[in-house]
């Protein structure tokens, strides 16, 4: 097996609000990632917070989303979605919500209710992945991702995995993609090694919640993002003396255009026009 080598590490863009409820720093996209994350086109973190309790559920109203997934993590705390579709639920720590905006969907997402009434700590994490061409004006949908439902791995070398989406050793994530992805969660405690077994040629990515990780050609930092060279099947992360946690992110690079305008990512300008006329005449949907 090739191991994969580290190829640049990056930090966030400072800090700002998403809504009232969501306080983030933006890892993706950055100055020239754009091409080396590939197919993820967004990273937003929002770190431990406390919260005050509150009858008024902190969060974001409604808003239009076309050409890609959006793929939010729960680590504390919990969050209600609802979207144009019907589609919702509740994500407490451990799940996941993976929503398929596809040809145009609104939603909103705030603190739980019972939540927000006891306040406490929020640590989320959201991912916009993108949608190949043939698949930008599917269908919208919406999966909610249990913790039990999600695969786990333990390693050989110590550690554990928890899958959102891929196969590792045999196991798989409960997500269902377009393309194919790695979504993880790596645990390790002090010392341990994770040899992880990854697509070559695929995009790899690991963000390290806590602790940092010694790769192949460096260290990631705490909060940190690292990104690795395509070449390579075999990805190796070693925790120091205190243990660390690290998301990996992995996908089947698209090799598409991409061009953004707010919540919408299309392939072309004309696309984009076309997605705001949508929006406008109302074809996303209602959602109070």
């Amino acid at each position: 097996m090739t191991t994969r080598t580290l190829h640049s590490v990056h930090s966030g863009d400072g800090f700002h609000w998403v809504g009232d409820g969501f306080y983030v720093t933006q890892l993706l996209p950055g100055n020239g990632l754009q091409q080396l994350a590939d197919p993820f086109l967004l990273m937003d973190y929002n770190p431990v917070k406390e919260y005050p309790p509150t009858t008024t559920p902190r969060g974001v109203g409604p808003h239009p989303h076309r050409g890609f997934e959006t793929v939010t993590l729960a680590f504390e705390g919990a969050v209600q979605h609802h979207d144009s579709t019907g589609g919702g639920g509740v994500i407490y720590p451990g799940d996941a919500q993976w929503m398929t905006a596809a040809r145009g969907i609104l939603h909103k997402e705030y603190h739980e209710v019972e939540w927000a009434k006891r306040g406490g700590r929020f640590h989320m994490m959201q991912l916009w992945v993108n949608l190949p061409g043939k698949d930008k004006m599917s269908e919208p949908g919406y999966q909610a991702l249990t913790a039990e439902s999600m695969g786990k791995v333990k390693l050989e070398g110590g550690g554990t995995v928890t899958l959102y989406a891929g196969e590792l050793d045999g196991e798989r994530g409960p997500a269902r993609t377009h393309t194919p992805i790695e979504l993880w969660d790596v645990q390790l405690a002090a010392d341990e090694v994770a040899e992880l077994a990854v697509p070559d040629g695929h995009t790899i990515m690991v963000f390290v919640l806590d602790g940092e990780v010694a790769t192949d050609g460096g260290t990631i930092g705490h909060e940190r993002l690292g990104i690795f060279e395509r070449s390579g099947d075999l990805l190796r992360l070693t925790a120091p003396a205190t243990g660390a946690r690290a998301i990996v992110l992995g996908g089947q690079p698209i090799e598409e255009d991409v061009t953004f305008y707010g919540p919408f990512a299309m392939n072309t300008q004309a696309e984009i026009v076309q997605a705001i006329q949508d929006f406008n005449a109302g074809t996303f949907g209602q959602l109070a």
